[in-house]
């Protein structure tokens, strides 16, 4: 029995002494790996390019590439997600506001100037009373988009208003009767530039770049750099300090990636360091 339990004995501290000797050769740490919800354009492009330079960091990025506003900010509540990088303060705010999300953004990578467009309407001054302005219905972009017509005389807002939190009741003059449609699905907008010829169509500038449209060249009203739209990195409250998603915003804030988006999409997006 002695010898028996001796045989066991020494059987067990070869495993043991073999697992730790396979530890210290493979090393305890591997990469690091973060999962990144982005919509396609320009988002999900920045991110493949920033890849290798993350790799260098021992950062491993998965890139999850969705097609809607909503989904990208549930699956990073239910943890299917570490971060995501889609949409821009005032819309994040809106649905923590609206859903409960307790999220936190790590910093702003870019600014989408946002465009009106129109495929008949070339000018300001061909603008007819009673023309309909087609816009996304994201609330958190009809500010945008009404002080952009604000700027341009089109309409006036409130002035007791804030403009980023404006909506259409609170447009107190109207002078050509614009109509407002604030019902479409926003990657839905370019279909609408193109079929309703006559209208205003604001497109928000990811879904203007995959339809082939250049903001600062094809829009009628383009948006400055100025804006307070910046997008960002979201995460939830409890990854605020997550050194992964810091390493991240460094990256996308690096020369190499700020040269990258100035180079690839000529203007129509712009980077930040705020």
């Amino acid at each position: 029995m002695k010898k028996l339990y001796s045989a066991l004995l020494v059987a067990f501290l070869a495993v043991v002494l073999a697992a730790c000797g396979t530890g210290e050769a493979e090393g305890d740490e591997g990469p690091v790996e973060i999962t990144v919800g982005s919509s396609n354009v320009p988002h999900s492009e920045v991110l493949e390019e920033a890849k290798p330079l993350l790799e260098e960091e021992g950062i491993e990025l998965e890139v999850e590439v969705y097609q809607d506003y909503v989904l990208p900010n549930e699956d990073l509540e239910n943890g299917t997600l570490d971060a995501n990088y889609f949409q821009h303060i005032p819309y994040l705010e809106d649905q923590i506001a609206e859903v409960g999300y307790d999220f936190v953004h790590l910093g702003g990578i870019h600014i989408e100037p946002m465009g009106i467009y129109s495929k008949n309407i070339t000018d300001l001054d061909e603008i007819e009373e009673g023309t309909e302005v087609i816009m996304s219905r994201s609330v958190a972009d009809h500010g945008r988009i009404l002080s952009l017509l604000q700027e341009n005389g089109l309409v006036e807002i409130d002035p007791e208003v804030d403009p980023v939190a404006a909506e259409i009741d609170d447009v107190v003059e109207n002078p050509y009767n614009l109509e407002f449609d604030p019902s479409i699905e926003a990657g839905l907008l370019p279909e609408f530039y193109e079929r309703e010829e006559d209208a205003l169509v604001a497109i928000n500038t990811n879904y203007a770049i995959e339809a082939g449209l250049v903001p600062t060249e094809d829009a009628l009203i383009v948006e400055g750099s100025e804006s307070p739209y910046s997008n960002v990195i979201a995460t939830r409250a409890e990854n605020e300090d997550l050194e992964a998603l810091h390493t991240l915003v460094e990256v996308l804030r690096s020369e190499e990636i700020q040269t990258f988006m100035e180079e690839e999409y000529e203007g129509a997006i712009v980077p930040v360091n705020e």
